[in-house]
């Protein structure tokens, strides 16, 4: 499995297993704005995606989420499902230091363009990818790709395609780089 990081602030990043999974749902539950999946859905994301995400935890206590994949069609894009930080573990940057963690697994070594879907309101999302694209030194593009009328007959609203990229992952670890992002729950 993936390497498990300690930092000097006691958050603890890592692969999540299987029982983590019931954890993950209680913090999505929790953080809103997430779309929120069967807690099957997210014991499954913990047990056959585990490379692909990262818990972070706090005093033994799950206090961040992010769930992706590497897209089966393009091998270079790792697709960003969703981000979710607890109340008590935001202004830390778990947010940024999860995606840093991710990018810096062997499995990504291959990426070079990061993908993820957000609603125009969701301003905690945005700011999180402006910040990641501005330090990879990306462009970040988005478009319209799940439309409220035509995927989700209006009971939901647009989801934008951001793309960010071309990067080098390496950049993710930059301990020089900073950012400003907030750690509120931001991809769904």
């Amino acid at each position: 499995m993936a390497i498990q990081e300690g930092t000097d602030d006691g958050l603890t990043l890592r692969a999540p297993t299987s029982e983590d999974g019931a954890d993950v749902w209680q913090l999505i539950q929790d953080s809103g704005p997430l779309d929120e999946n069967s807690m099957y859905c997210n014991i499954l994301q913990c047990d056959q995606f585990g490379d692909t995400c990262v818990v972070a935890e706090l005093d033994g206590t799950v206090v961040g989420w992010v769930s992706a994949f590497i897209e089966p069609s393009d091998p270079e894009s790792l697709f960003i499902w969703q981000v979710a930080v607890d109340a008590k573990a935001r202004g830390m940057g778990v947010a940024r230091r999860m995606l840093d963690h991710l990018l810096a697994r062997e499995i990504c070594a291959g990426v070079t363009r990061l993908r993820t879907t957000i609603t125009a309101d969701n301003e905690a999302s945005w700011a999180l990818f402006n910040s990641f694209a501005d330090r990879m030194d990306a462009d970040l593009e988005r478009e319209p790709h799940y439309e409220r009328e035509e995927h989700f007959e209006g009971r939901h609203a647009t989801e934008y395609m951001v793309t960010i990229g071309e990067f080098d992952a390496s950049g993710a670890r930059d301990e020089d780089k900073t950012s400003d992002e907030s750690d509120a729950s931001v991809a769904s």
